[in-house]
């Protein structure tokens, strides 16, 4: 059985070394060494993320972050593609559930990053992978927004979370992933509703 974490994670870090460490990504603000740093911190630095939850300790994740972004670029590519198998988030017991949908967003902020990309044909058992936390993080964000809507997944039984929707959004599983995870504008689904419902869900600030 493909562990597909590891594989987007290998296929991540090829791409980031052909890319070079000043390449736009899907992140706003960030270079393809910005997103490299913020990977490999989130693997080997746990206390960085204690600003997600405590407001006034944001400001020592950055610093976290920016003092790995300053590390030789190939040094911060072998990190990324060597986890620690200590670990929280990438060690063996874990890492097919934590990283499979973090490894394949990332790549396509890298893929998708300059604008000029393809979608992927992707294997039917990472999209089953996939639909399974886009499901969770569709249906967390829709409620969020107070947005009812069918979801139709290519290939995968739609979800409905009203009888009467507001929204169909339609695509690949891939698609949708890039969509609901907040990547909007470099997403190719459908989605169909009312002008001001579409928009408000296009330019929402979905995801984690």
């Amino acid at each position: 059985m493909t562990n597909y974490a590891r594989a987007e994670r290998e296929a991540l870090a090829d791409l980031l070394s052909s890319e070079g460490p000043d390449a736009p990504t899907l992140c706003t603000g960030w270079t393809t060494r910005d997103l490299a740093a913020h990977i490999v911190v989130r693997e080997r630095r746990p206390d960085s993320a204690a600003g997600l939850l405590i407001r006034p300790l944001a400001g020592y994740g950055e610093r976290v972050r920016l003092a790995r972004a300053a590390l030789p670029y190939p040094e911060l590519i072998a990190q990324l593609r060597t986890p620690p198998v200590w670990s929280p988030v990438s060690n063996p017991l874990v890492d097919p559930l934590a990283n499979t949908m973090e490894m394949f967003i990332h790549h396509e902020d890298v893929r998708r990053g300059d604008g000029t990309w393809e979608p992927r044909t992707l294997d039917r058992e990472l999209e089953a992978a996939l639909w399974r936390n886009v499901r969770l993080i569709a249906r967390t964000g829709l409620r969020r927004l107070g947005v009812t809507a069918a979801i139709e997944p290519a290939g995968f039984p739609a979800v409905r979370d009203s009888d009467d929707p507001q929204v169909r959004v339609a695509g690949d599983v891939g698609e949708l992933a890039v969509f609901f995870f907040g990547r909007q504008r470099a997403a190719r689904v459908a989605v169909d509703g009312p002008p001001e419902v579409v928009e408000r869900l296009r330019t929402a600030r979905l995801g984690i």
